[in-house]
């Protein structure tokens, strides 16, 4: 008797769920409020604004993925309403911003680990080495299936949400304990300044569309993707906000700023220094997470858009497995070669450099997702005014990043033209 191969288990709910939380608590929740810290009550602000900009965006992509579940998420939305070229920069703007935003996911990891293992930033090329060696496990995780991917990415999930809801839980002591909230010195509130935080804040927010981009693998797509995009969105949300809030009453941020890792220094300044090396390990997990939840959607987008028409055919073969096991690799080899190419400029600069360049790529994904979404739910009013309200968000938040990562995001979006005029003329 023959043996059959059992078609692979897609996500459920909990782990499409656990896919749209962990890839938006990653890295940047616990890096962040070092880089905000500067900035002042304006990061409070920028996180409001940016948090309803994202649950405008979560709503527009929740409603998509009930009424047209299709692989590719952003990229289907936007080919289905205005062609395979709009399509196309909609999805190479997405790929470059998951590969080249994975490798400050996989800087983050090694980071995280250096506080823990201080040996590792003193031994030349290895935080390199290992940076890229994370990346292949997880490749390799994900060549494994999706349900493999899905599996991770809850169990880390679960894991990397301890040390937050920790800093949480004691600002929310100290206050009810009545102990006086600390005096910062004053920043200007100014538009400028409230861009700017608005900008970073929202590289926390990518991955809103996490559950969309596999649909085509995820079990009752039209009523799961939908919820894990909402639920997840909120919950994220809070958490984002109830953190800024904790260091903006409990935490100088002249020593947040200062502190290469200020989430498990605002545990340390209660608890004491011992317990950073616990936190910076959480770190890690978190970061490593969200690089799994990413290299899962890095690897869909190529394979989406083959099975579209835009882009080579080779990518459109999948596994045995129903992975797409090319655009894995391919993904995986760039995201390699931008970390150990950019790795001169040491962890902290690096994470923000590649940050910034990946979200002026990525930036046009979300803007036209949004334009799509008004003319794919027509006699939806109510969308039309939330779906303005992410496209010139994403608009104003890309002009907070400043040129130079603007520029560099151009240019990479240019070096898909040629891809796509070969492939259709072919």
């Amino acid at each position: 008797m023959g043996h059959t191969i059992e078609k692979p288990r897609g996500l459920g709910p909990l782990t499409a769920l656990a896919l749209v939380v962990g890839n938006l608590i990653g890295s940047g929740v616990y890096l962040l409020p070092a880089t905000l810290a500067p900035l002042g009550a304006n990061q409070l602000i920028g996180w409001i604004i940016t948090s309803a900009a994202a649950l405008a965006m979560a709503v527009v992509f929740a409603r998509l993925g009930a009424k047209t579940p299709m692989a590719g998420g952003p990229y289907g939305y936007v080919q289905a309403a205005f062609g395979p070229f709009a399509g196309f920069i909609t999805a190479w703007s997405y790929w470059v911003l998951l590969w080249a935003g994975n490798g400050a996911l996989a800087v983050a990891v090694v980071s995280a680990l250096s506080g823990v293992f201080p040996a590792i930033g003193q031994i030349q090329g290895l935080p390199a080495l290992l940076a890229v060696g994370c990346v292949w496990l997880l490749t390799a995780v994900n060549i494994r299936g999706v349900r493999s991917a899905g599996d991770l990415s809850l169990i880390t999930t679960v894991i990397k949400s301890v040390p937050l809801l920790g800093v949480i839980g004691l600002a929310g002591w100290l206050w009810l304990s009545g102990t006086p909230v600390i005096h910062q010195t004053p920043v200007p509130i100014t538009g400028s300044n409230i861009a700017a935080a608005a900008a970073l804040c929202f590289w926390a927010f990518l991955g809103i569309e996490s559950a969309t981009v596999p649909a085509d693998k995820v079990e009752n797509a039209s009523r799961v993707v939908p919820m894990a995009t909402l639920v997840g969105t909120m919950l994220s949300g809070a958490i984002f906000l109830g953190i800024s809030a904790s260091f903006q009453g409990y935490m100088p941020l002249a020593a947040a700023a200062a502190s290469p890792a200020p989430v498990a220094a605002f545990l340390g300044r209660y608890f004491g220094k011992a317990l950073g090396g616990v936190v910076a390990l959480f770190a890690a997990i978190s970061a490593f997470g969200a690089l799994n939840g990413f290299i899962l959607l890095q690897g869909e987008m190529p394979w989406a858009m083959a099975r579209g028409g835009v882009f080579p055919q080779w990518f459109a073969k999948e596994s045995i497995t129903g992975t797409p096991a090319r655009g894995h690799i391919v993904s995986s080899l760039l995201l390699s070669a931008v970390t150990l190419l950019n790795f001169g400029r040491g962890m902290g600069d690096l994470f923000q450099f590649i940050a910034s360049v990946s979200l002026a790529a990525g930036m046009l994904t979300y803007a036209m997702t949004m334009l799509a979404a008004i003319r794919l739910l027509p006699g939806e009013r109510l969308m039309i005014p939330v779906a303005l309200f992410g496209a010139v968000f994403s608009a104003w938040a890309t002009c907070g990043l400043g040129l130079e990562a603007i520029g560099y995001g151009a240019a990479l979006l240019a070096c898909g033209l040629p891809i796509y005029w070969a492939v259709r003329r072919g």
